[in-house]
């Protein structure tokens, strides 16, 4: 008998996205790594459900810039990397959260609050409190 409630108990976690591991509640950032190449940053939940949620979005916005090299014909390409706000340069604008098929995820890592990209999401709400 203990084992069947042991048995449905799991399948429930299983199927309500519930974990037990570290990324439950955990009140960090996680980079979600998806099938496409695409990383999201946000807080994830729900990760063990057919659809991961993922709120306060971030991702990686790479920039070509061509700068004039003296003595040559061809222009030197360089690559800039930036954070970007989820819904803040888009067209479409889309809210600040996202349902990502679970299907389409490679991995999930919990960053450190020390990472760059924490630092760097924490400095972005600073300078958007500062702007108000």
């Amino acid at each position: 008998m203990a084992i069947v409630l042991l048995a449905l108990l799991g399948y429930y976690l299983w199927k309500n996205g519930l974990t037990l591991g570290p990324l439950t509640g955990s009140p960090s950032y996680q980079a979600v790594f998806l099938t496409n190449g695409q990383v999201y940053f946000g807080k994830a939940s729900n990760i063990n459900s057919n659809y991961l949620d993922l709120r306060d979005v971030y991702y990686l916005q790479v920039s070509e810039v061509l700068q004039p090299v003296q003595g040559k014909s061809q222009p030197e390409s360089r690559q800039s990397i930036s954070l970007a706000k989820l819904g803040v340069s888009e067209l479409h604008k889309p809210k600040d959260a996202m349902k990502i098929n679970r299907d389409q995820v490679l991995f999930i890592e919990d960053l450190e609050t020390n990472s760059q990209v924490v630092q760097a999401i924490v400095k972005y709400k600073e300078d958007q409190l500062k702007a108000l």
